[in-house]
């Protein structure tokens, strides 16, 4: 099983698609100087060290060198000895509303990312339990089926957007549908479901098939995002404020009493999300207070990192990249 230590740090890629940006730049730059001097091929000719892609070569050499050096700060790393332990858990099924309502910012930087973060801080403070992740909005998906690999539910809760929905709405009952049908049906406990949304698009039947899922022995808690004052939304085409069909601006609210009420129906709790944190800790609270059942799985015990061998390889194009010999503009003198 190959994973990275540090994953967060692979956001430090984003610097490459800037790097060659101004690289780009910098050709475009050089040309028009360049063409300003005379003929290109005349003038390249006079210029000391001149050759052909030589300057790209250097740059890829250059970016090579980053990429290597950032993926070794992220510590690749593969299991190496591994052994049975027991745990003890229980089956926890987060349901993510991304309709474009979680885009509204009345709490920063938006509902979404906060959302994200929710997820994030429950992740960090569960130890045994199994995990899924479910998106929903006009329609359902499942896009981590339980897991206790957690690194794993991270990197897919990073690319988690309103577009991996098409179908725009908030139909709760169809989340529950896919999370009821996620937990097995043998058992009668030992499992729980988030669901995390602003409750809009009132869905008249999440409340009886939240009634079911209890029956199966599903507790459901749900957490608010948003405002009950709520706020105007942006369309993200034309960046102005969205408009409904008589031209007056969307405002989108926070639906409290659905959520409560689909909390009551499922025998859970109902948080509004102020403090990250505080919700984590009290949702992660409920989830440790119930009956849990024992999880034994294998489980990576003792991993072998590869971080100095992209270390290594980084160093290597960057020394490599500056030795080349660069071009410069003095002119050829002639030798008699």
């Amino acid at each position: 099983m190959l994973r990275f230590q540090h994953i967060s740090h692979l956001f430090a890629l984003g610097i490459l698609p800037v790097l060659l940006l101004l690289f780009i730049w910098m050709i475009y730059w050089r040309k028009k100087r360049l063409k300003a001097l005379g003929d290109d091929r005349l003038v390249n000719d006079q210029i000391r060290g001149y050759i052909p892609g030589r300057n790209t070569t250097r740059f890829i050499l250059a970016s090579l060198g980053v990429a290597a050096i950032i993926i070794g700060w992220a510590n690749l790393q593969m299991g190496s000895g591994m052994e049975k332990v027991q745990r003890k858990g229980v089956d926890v099924v987060i349901a993510l509303d991304v309709s474009k309502s979680m885009l509204a910012q009345d709490i920063q930087p938006d509902r979404l990312t906060r959302a994200k973060q929710l997820v994030m801080r429950m992740i960090d403070k569960m130890q045994n339990d199994r995990v899924a992740l479910i998106v929903f909005a006009g329609r359902a998906y499942l896009q981590v089926p339980l897991t206790i690999d957690y690194g794993a539910m991270k990197m897919m809760l990073q690319n988690v957007k309103p577009s991996l929905v098409p179908t725009q709405g908030t139909v709760i009952s169809e989340a529950v549908d896919l999370a009821t049908q996620s937990f097995s049906e043998k058992e009668k406990k030992y499992k729980t479901m988030v669901i995390i949304s602003d409750g809009e698009d009132h869905d008249e039947h999440a409340a009886n098939k939240v009634k079911q899922a209890s029956e199966t022995g599903i507790i459901v808690h749900t957490v608010g995002i948003g405002s009950p004052q709520g706020t105007t939304l942006y369309d993200a085409e034309t960046r102005a404020v969205k408009l409904d069909e008589n031209g007056n601006p969307v405002i989108s609210k926070l639906n409290e009493e659905e959520l409560r009420s689909i909390a009551s129906a499922g025998r859970g709790t109902y948080t509004l999300l102020r403090n990250t944190d505080d919700a984590a800790d009290k949702l992660v609270d409920e989830i440790d207070g119930m009956e849990q059942k024992s999880l034994g799985a294998m489980v990576f015990t003792d991993y072998k990192s590869y971080f100095q061998w992209f270390l290594i390889a980084g160093l290597i194009f960057l020394l490599i990249e500056w030795f080349l010999p660069g071009a410069n503009l003095k002119m050829k003198t002639k030798t008699t």
